[in-house]
C-alpha cells in the first residue's frame, strides 16, 4: 500500500500548497507543516469556535466553507484557504468571533507549538502570517 499512501501524500501536499499562506513554501517546508499540522473533519452546522474562547490554535479550511458571526451578526463566509485564529493564537487573546461549519468541513489544526516550530523553521511564513493579519486588520 506504499503506493497509495505516497500518492495520498502527494495529494495532500498540494492541498497545503492551495493555501495562499503556505503557497511559497517548498516540498520540505510542506511535509513538515503536514507533519506538524493535525487534519480534522468538521461536521456541517457545528460550531467549532466561540466567541470569548481562548485559543491555543489556528486553523486553516481545506474544504469546504463556514459563516464567521460577531455577536450574532453574520461578518463572512470562509473557504478553502482562510484562515481562522491567527490573530488570538499569536496574541494570546479570546477568539473574537464564533465560526459555524456550513458544510462539513476538512480543517488544519496548528497548535502554537507546531506554530513556534513553523516560524523557526520555515523563514517566509511569519511575513505572509502578517500579511494575512494586515489584510483582516485593514477591513
Amino acid at each position: 500500500g506504499l503506493q497509495s499512501g505516497s500518492m495520498a501524500r502527494d495529494e495532500y501536499l498540494k492541498h497545503l500548497a492551495s493555501i495562499p499562506l503556505f503557497a511559497e513554501c517548498d516540498k520540505k517546508e510542506l511535509m513538515e507543516i503536514g507533519k506538524l499540522a493535525t487534519e480534522i473533519e468538521i461536521p456541517a452546522g457545528r460550531e467549532f469556535i466561540k466567541e470569548g474562547d481562548f485559543a491555543q490554535e489556528m486553523l486553516v479550511i481545506v474544504e469546504g466553507t463556514a459563516t464567521v458571526t460577531k455577536g450574532g451578526q453574520k461578518v463572512a463566509t470562509l473557504g478553502p484557504g482562510d484562515v481562522v485564529g491567527e490573530l488570538a493564537l499569536l496574541q494570546h487573546r479570546p477568539r473574537n468571533a464564533t465560526v459555524t461549519s456550513d458544510t462539513k468541513l476538512d480543517i488544519l489544526v496548528v497548535d502554537s507549538g507546531a506554530m513556534d516550530a513553523l516560524l523557526d523553521d520555515i523563514p517566509g511564513l511569519a511575513k505572509r502570517l502578517l500579511k494575512v493579519v494586515a489584510s483582516r486588520l485593514a477591513d
